[in-house]
C-alpha cells in the first residue's frame, strides 16, 4: 500500500496494490500492522456501507465530543467525491478540507482522523460506499455542517438541481456555529 498525507496534517490517501490478469484482480485493502506504520494506531470496530444514486449528496456529517470518529473510507462500486473539512480547535488548516475522487476504478481510500466533518457526492450512475470506524454511531451527538457552506467553497462536481439531500443535510449549520474539537 502507499500512504499519501495530503494536504491537512493527519488526512491520508491509502493506495493499495492491486494484482490483476484476464481474470480480474485481488487488492488488501487493509492490514493493521502496515496502517498503524504509516497512520498511526486507531482502533476501528464497527464497518459500514451505504448504496446511493447519482446526484446523493451525503454529509457534512459528525459525531461531537467524546462520540467523534476516524474513519477510512472506500468505493466499490462507482465514483464518489469524497471531503474531510477540519474541524479541530487551533488547527492552522481548521475550516479547509480535501476533495478526493474515490471510485472502483481506482481503489484509493482516504482516512480521515476524528476531528473532520465528512461527506461525499455521487458522481456515477450508483455508488456502494464502504467505510470502518474507530467509535460507534451515536444519535445524540451527530452534527451536519452545511454542504454549501460558502466559507469552504466545495465544489461538489454537480449541478445544484441534480443533488440528492436528506431532510438533515439540507439544514446543516454553518462553520461559524460550530463548536471546534
Amino acid at each position: 500500500m502507499e500512504f499519501i498525507e495530503q494536504e491537512i496534517k493527519g488526512v491520508w490517501l491509502v493506495k493499495p496494490k492491486r494484482f490483476g490478469d484476464a481474470r480480474g484482480y485481488f487488492s488488501e485493502t487493509f492490514k493493521l500492522e502496515e496502517f498503524r506504520a504509516h497512520v498511526g494506531p486507531v482502533e476501528f470496530v464497527q464497518d459500514n456501507e451505504s448504496f446511493s444514486s447519482y446526484g446523493v449528496l451525503r454529509g457534512l456529517h459528525f459525531q461531537a465530543g467524546e462520540w467523534s470518529q476516524a474513519k477510512l473510507v472506500r468505493v466499490s462500486r462507482g465514483r464518489v467525491l469524497d471531503v474531510a473539512v477540519d474541524l479541530r480547535g487551533g488547527s492552522p488548516t481548521y475550516g479547509h478540507h480535501v476533495a478526493v475522487e474515490l471510485s472502483e476504478d481506482n481503489g484509493w481510500q482516504l482516512f480521515i482522523p476524528r476531528g473532520f466533518a465528512h461527506g461525499f457526492a455521487v458522481l456515477s450512475e450508483v455508488a456502494q460506499f464502504q467505510y470502518k470506524v474507530d467509535n460507534v454511531y451515536a444519535p445524540h451527538a451527530e452534527r451536519t455542517l452545511r454542504f454549501d457552506e460558502p466559507a469552504l467553497a466545495i465544489d461538489w462536481r454537480l449541478d445544484p438541481a441534480e443533488m440528492l439531500l436528506s431532510d438533515k443535510d439540507r439544514v446543516g449549520v454553518a462553520l461559524k456555529d460550530i463548536k471546534p474539537f
